[in-house]
């Protein structure tokens, strides 16, 4: 747990750093830092994640819960979807409404998601038959 918070938190700093751009696993890739507060704990919390924009729509991107394919959801799935949050996206922040995508909705979304980044389609593989991964619009508050 420790090395995924400080792994976290040299993405976060070079997110930061350079304008919402980072390298590593995430280079080239459109990455949101999520904020979002602990339902039990109440503790908040930052969670850099990939993003898919919408095609028309510029206060619109997707996250997607996958947690690397692990069985279970992400911490931050069940927090945003409870309370809300806000995004850091390249060098704005802003509140955020959630909303979970249904069915083919959801699995359209995904599917392009799968189709620009082949990681995605791997996680999707690892959970079949386990769980769905939910995907996220995040619009602009």
């Amino acid at each position: 747990m420790a090395s995924a918070l400080e792994g976290n938190a040299k993405i976060i700093e070079e997110f930061r750093a350079n304008g919402g751009r980072v390298g590593g696993q995430f280079e080239g890739a459109p990455v949101v830092l999520l904020h979002h507060r602990g339902r039990k704990s109440g503790r908040e919390y930052v969670s850099p994640v990939m993003y898919l924009p919408h095609e028309t729509e510029p206060d619109l991107i997707y996250v997607f819960a996958t947690r690397g394919g692990a069985p279970v959801n992400p911490d931050w799935y069940y927090n945003l979807t409870e309370s809300g949050g806000s995004v850091e996206r390249g060098t704005e922040a802003y509140d955020v409404t959630v909303r979970e995508l249904p069915g083919e909705e959801r699995d359209r979304v995904y599917a392009e998601q799968a189709r620009r980044y082949p990681g995605f389609a791997e996680y999707e593989r690892k959970t079949a038959g386990i769980r769905t991964i939910p995907v996220l619009e995040l619009s602009r508050a």
